[in-house]
């Protein structure tokens, strides 16, 4: 089991990992303002989901196994940029996202799923989850498997809440954008810039040339 000293150390880790921007502050930002904040907890809880798995992969070696094969770095940024460059595009043309619709009409299920694939298909979350997870693991606790699974479930629920009160805060903006001519061009085409600004984010990152540290993921 995970101590209280070690779990409060972790959860104050998380915290200022998730006030720090990246993809995931952005993906839930420009849906919340598409969307309303149904659409923001819907990103929140496709985030929230691909962290458990990426906690599952980690805690059963799978991330070690992809991360010792050094094209798969490229294979995971270069298939999440053409997923990202496909969203931007959905968005331009109103193609299913159908922008300035709330996140019912929108498909609730569809935002979670555009998430959780979002997430699942960065390579820098991949390595997070293989780094930054087993610094608060400690061997003499037991099980280091367990362990890993419990914080991965911790850090889930509360990417979750802080995800769902910024997705709730951007679709407040969101709703007040609606009210004001042509806001549903704009808000698709702040979609649409999100989208490419984070695949050519993807583009960009260089493969590491040695495992990763926790103050060089930024943004969770």
């Amino acid at each position: 089991m995970i101590g209280l000293a070690t779990l409060s150390l972790f959860l104050l880790a998380v915290l200022a990992l998730f006030l720090s921007p990246g993809p995931n502050m952005a993906f839930v930002l420009s849906h919340g303002v598409a969307h309303g904040p149904r659409g923001g907890f819907a990103a929140a809880l496709g985030i929230s989901a691909a962290d458990l798995v990426h906690t599952l992969f980690a805690a059963t070696g799978v991330t070690a196994l992809v991360a010792a094969w050094p094209p798969s770095f490229d294979l995971l940024r270069y298939a999440g940029a053409l997923y990202l460059m496909w969203l931007a595009v959905q968005a331009l043309h109103n193609g299913g996202l159908r922008m300035g619709a709330p996140a019912q009409a929108t498909g609730f299920g569809r935002i979670v799923r555009m998430a959780l694939l979002n997430n699942l298909v960065n390579p820098k979350a991949l390595l997070f989850f293989m780094v930054f997870l087993p610094q608060f693991v400690d061997p003499s606790r037991g099980s280091v498997p367990l362990q890993l699974v419990q914080l991965g479930v911790v850090l889930s629920a509360a990417a979750l809440a802080f995800n769902t009160l910024l997705g709730a805060c951007s679709g407040q903006a969101g709703r007040w954008l609606q009210r004001r001519p042509g806001a549903a061009r704009l808000q698709s085409r702040l979609l649409a810039l999100v989208m490419l600004g984070l695949a050519i984010r993807l583009l960009l990152l260089d493969r590491p040339a040695a495992p990763m540290t926790s103050p060089t993921v930024q943004g969770h």
